[in-house]
């Protein structure tokens, strides 16, 4: 495993005049608490930290869509890198536009699936909101952009045919809203795109939510895959520490199960972690449970309880 750290906060808004969000300090942070040995990490590949302006950008509706480019350019170079050498990139972000990036680097190896598992669908696109008035926040349209839909400044990659991904292989796992009155992006109904809301995976429990995806995963092209965490999938009262925190969520424990039956149902090249704001976590119990559950997904033999022990 080589763990690369993406510094961005490229893709999310500022919440008020003056504010930067603070999820460009998320890789140190966790590396600070352990993280390379949690996970076992071989190497560590860092990335500078792109500088963020909360002003339009020439030739773009995006928040810092130029630089953006520029940034997830160098880490789909630093992905495709690891995957040449047979290594498992973890791409420790920063906010969620890295998975464009990532997804970039990965199929530069072939075709690819998508478990996105986020809090929220992040399907926002020009087809469900005006971009003439208001600036895009990626974060917010990482999954409509690996579909195809938005600027052909996030959606077409050197080498790669667009789109990042096929609807058809993709799992979104855990979106809060969707049943909403609302529901900021509904059209993501009419994809073909598997949904397991959060209400539907509570219910189900992880074994059944596991399946699912994995049933997924089955028809897709040599069943090579990228997971994709967005930590707000986590509820509010564990996981305060991001831009947009919600309840209900998905329990660490069973959300560290459905990962590893995922993860064990083999071809996954590569994971992101996106959306931790050290700025939000003041005592640092948000960054000690995100090293927790990373140590526990790839270190499995790990002794057991140690999840339970962080929620007491």
């Amino acid at each position: 495993m080589e763990i690369i750290l993406a510094p961005s906060n490229l893709g999310l808004r500022p919440l008020a005049p003056g504010h930067e969000p603070g999820t460009w300090r998320a890789p140190a942070v966790l590396m600070a608490n352990g993280l390379a040995a949690a996970v076992g990490a071989i190497a560590i590949v860092p990335l500078p930290r792109p500088a963020y302006t909360p002003l339009a950008q020439p030739g773009t509706r995006l928040y810092n869509g130029v630089t953006m480019r520029a940034f997830n350019l160098e880490l789909a170079a630093r992905v495709a890198d690891s995957h040449a050498r047979g290594a498992f990139p973890l791409v420790i972000g920063g906010d969620c536009s890295v998975l464009l990036g990532a997804l970039a680097g990965a199929r530069r190896a072939g075709g690819v699936a998508l478990v996105h598992v986020d809090g929220h669908s992040d399907f926002r696109h020009p087809g469900n909101y005006d971009p003439a008035q208001t600036l895009g926040a990626v974060a917010g349209m990482d999954l409509a952009l690996a579909t195809g839909r938005g600027e052909a400044l996030m959606t077409h990659w050197p080498g790669v045919a667009a789109p990042l991904v096929a609807e058809e292989h993709i799992v979104q796992l855990g979106e809060r809203e969707n049943r909403d009155a609302d529901f900021a992006w509904p059209d993501v109904n009419d994809t073909a795109i598997t949904r397991i809301d959060v209400f539907d995976a509570n219910a189900a429990g992880p074994a059944v939510v596991a399946s699912r995806i994995n049933a997924v995963l089955d028809r897709a092209e040599a069943r090579r895959f990228w997971l994709h965490l967005d930590v707000d999938v986590l509820d509010q009262a564990l996981m305060p520490a991001v831009d947009s925190p919600g309840s209900p969520g998905i329990a660490p424990d069973a959300l560290l199960a459905i990962l590893r039956a995922v993860r064990d149902g083999g071809c996954c090249c590569g994971m992101s972690v996106t959306v931790f704001d050290p700025d939000k976590d003041p005592d640092g119990s948000c960054a000690a449970l995100l090293v927790e559950l990373l140590g526990q997904l790839f270190a499995p033999a790990r002794a057991s309880g140690r999840m339970a022990d962080m929620l007491v």
